[in-house]
């Protein structure tokens, strides 16, 4: 929808904003009208480098002709039934994810928090069944962050945050050890714990990587407890970090992985894949979805996958990503920059990163802030080391720029 084909302003729909929506958001002060590959359009035709890709989603790059194609010949076919009928799209999707990832099964859903949910449900659902009704427990990360309905909620480990205050007590059944620490996980492990459930990189929790000897070693340690290693890869998965999965990174497997994000091009699907063994945990009846891999999405979906996969989209995030990375750590104020392919965080020493955020934005560049010191970059997967080099000469006034208004605070002070 364009403005010009509606009665209002940029400034009305703004305000219309403003006073309809429960509003949770600090909105960047333009009206996103368009886009293509890496870039947004505003009403006027100005155009914003995208450096947030919808938050990890738009990895084929904005408005994908492939997907779009798809999403258009679909809904003239079908765009819904519930999961009685056999579908097209759901067969086909089902086989290019579970292949590509060489997981066994699949059950889709319409987010990455619900995939979470999934998650945590079949766990529990093969701990009870095989182990009894108090193999229920699930072992998580501090600064973790798995979705916002209740389970994967009190899944996260973020108990000071926004994302929790003003809502606990969560789900029972979850506790919290520190990341990359193996020896807090064994220290934590009891007999009625029945799951580890971990980001291979923590995404909201500040771009952190798990170190290859641990997730390794917990890989090994649910082997030998005879329990779940559950990845959350809603974020680092489909090329975000180098390879399909960022599990791949460690040469491991889990027994569930969910997904979200990059996998839907844009609609709104999810997913976890599990071994065939956890799988059958999930008989008729057991878990379900009205709109969990609608023929839509699905078609959308399979569109996107196949983009990612056909176009070495993966190994694309790997060369601009190490490139750019390097690159980043000349930023002025810079402590640290972490992560993988195209999932980055640039850690300042001074809290520095929302100026940085909002001085990029003038410049019409898109990026997120992590709390007060990190910012985030997860473009689109189709970005070049000329897309990178331009956002580095904005990151590179930006965080000289904030540098020197902290300064001025302080002085002032």
């Amino acid at each position: 929808m364009k403005l010009r084909d509606t009665s209002y302003t940029a400034e009305e729909i703004m305000a219309l904003t403003d006073k309809y929506l429960m509003e949770t958001y600090e909105r960047f002060d333009f009206v996103a009208e368009s886009a293509s590959e890496m870039y947004l359009y505003d009403d006027a035709g100005r155009a914003f480098l995208d450096f947030y890709g919808g938050v990890a989603v738009n990895s084929v790059g904005n408005s994908n002709q492939r997907v779009i194609s798809a999403i258009i010949d679909q809904a003239q076919d079908l765009s819904h039934t519930f999961n009685y009928p056999y579908t097209i799209p759901q067969a086909l999707l089902a086989k290019t994810i579970c292949e590509a990832i060489k997981m066994d099964k699949i059950f889709f859903q319409n987010s990455g928090t619900e995939a979470n949910e999934a998650m945590i449900k079949l766990a529990r659902k093969y701990g009870t069944d095989h182990f009894g009704p108090n193999k229920f427990q699930i072992i998580t990360a501090t600064n973790s962050f798995h979705g916002r309905t209740f389970g994967s909620l009190s899944a996260t480990g973020q108990p000071d945050s926004a994302n929790q205050l003003g809502y606990l007590p969560g789900v029972p059944g979850f506790s919290y050890v520190p990341f990359n620490d193996l020896k807090a996980i064994k220290e934590s492990y009891n007999e009625n714990v029945i799951g580890i459930m971990l980001e291979p990189i923590q995404g909201e929790g500040g771009v952190n990587p798990a170190e290859l000897e641990y997730l390794q070693g917990v890989r090994n340690f649910c082997d030998e407890k005879n329990i779940l290693l559950l990845l959350d890869e809603v974020q680092t998965g489909w090329g975000r970090t180098g390879e399909l999965m960022a599990y791949m990174h460690y040469d491991i497997r889990p027994d569930i992985v969910s997904m979200a994000k990059a996998m839907g091009g844009g609609t709104p699907i999810g997913a976890i894949c599990a071994t065939k063994k956890v799988a059958t945990a999930f008989s008729h009846g057991a878990h379900g979805s009205t709109f969990g891999g609608s023929p839509l999405c699905c078609a959308a979906s399979l569109a996107a996958v196949s983009e990612i996969i056909e176009r070495n989209l993966a190994i694309n995030a790997h060369l601009v990503g190490k490139d750019f990375m390097a690159k980043l750590t000349d930023l002025p104020g810079v402590k640290e920059v972490r992560g993988r392919g195209l999932m980055i965080g640039i850690e300042f020493k001074d809290p520095i990163a929302y100026d940085v955020k909002h001085h990029a934005f003038d410049h019409r560049l898109l990026v997120t802030a992590i709390g007060e010191h990190t910012v985030r970059l997860v473009p689109p997967l189709i970005a070049t080391v000329e897309d990178c080099n331009e956002a580095l000469a904005i990151l590179m006034e930006s965080s000289h720029t904030a540098l020197e208004k902290l300064e001025e605070k302080r002085k002032s002070a």
